[in-house]
């Protein structure tokens, strides 16, 4: 890639990126405080779940209708969703559940996290790109 279209790229995505983590955050605290209680982190998981199910389907939609731009596609998936998704966050609020003896709720966020995700991802998907 040449130093001109990498830069383009990354700036799309930091754009793109602050975009997201700003949605993130905002979202995140908004349920946490809403319907969250201590020592559950109900916040990230509604931004984890929901970013799948976007990502699924901004995928299906761009690969089923080839319409959308390069500079869109790294936009989106790459700045907003990856700076939307919180994966990190997720490891992080799992260890500190295991740091303070609650693994069985660790356990939980884990098994609901990833198992909620992957069902969105296949929904979104299939709902944008039926084949």
């Amino acid at each position: 890639m040449e130093a001109n279209s990498f830069l383009s790229s990354a700036l799309l995505v930091g754009a793109g990126g602050f975009v997201g983590s700003v949605l993130r955050f905002g979202l995140g605290g908004l349920v946490q405080r809403a319907f969250g209680f201590p020592g559950f982190p109900f916040g990230t998981l509604t931004v984890n779940v929901l970013g799948c199910l976007l990502i699924g389907a901004f995928a299906g939609f761009v690969e089923s209708r080839q319409l959308v731009a390069t500079q869109l596609r790294t936009f989106a998936l790459i700045g907003v969703l990856g700076g939307f998704t919180t994966f990190s966050t997720f490891g992080f609020d799992t260890f500190s559940m295991i740091r303070e003896g609650e693994a069985l709720r660790a356990g939980a966020n884990v098994l609901v996290s990833v198992a909620l995700g992957l069902l969105c991802v296949w929904l979104g998907y299939s709902v944008m790109n039926p084949r």
